[in-house]
């Protein structure tokens, strides 16, 4: 199973959504290169595919698809922050979490979404609205 570090990353109440040319919506993130930790591979993806710098990460959890394993991480950006497509990417955009599920995405990016709303379920509500209920969720500070 090959390793992947995947990157929500979250600005205004929008997840950034990132897509190849001819292609369908997903999260930023990458395959992890050999002897290169989880986190540095999330940190390096992000800002290959979308010029983003994160000063901080946090790990959420790992979700098992059907020849990669996911380990998704948190970044929070600036509010000013800008996507720039780069590398591979064509497209960079930011979604309100209630369009991800309109939206033509991979299945991972789907079912990582909805998890981590399962995940800042259980944080103080605020700002983020779940896709799949409409109630408010929100992330801890990280």
């Amino acid at each position: 199973m090959k390793d992947r570090a995947t990157v929500i990353c979250v600005r205004d109440d929008r997840i950034l959504l990132v897509a190849r040319e001819r292609s369908r919506w997903s999260l930023p993130g990458g395959r992890v290169k050999r002897g290169e930790a989880l986190h540095e591979g999330a940190r390096r993806e992000l800002e290959e595919e979308t010029t983003l710098v994160a000063s901080q990460l946090m790990y959420l959890f790992q979700f098992n698809g059907f020849n990669t394993q996911h380990h998704v991480f948190f970044a929070d950006a600036e509010p000013h922050a800008v996507a720039i497509p780069s590398n591979e990417i064509a497209r960079c955009k930011w979604f309100a979490p209630v369009k991800i599920a309109t939206l033509s995405t991979s299945v991972p990016t789907r079912a990582i979404v909805a998890l981590f709303f399962e995940h800042i379920g259980a944080q103080v509500p605020g700002q983020l609205q779940d896709p799949a209920t409409g109630s408010d969720a929100t992330v801890a500070n990280y």
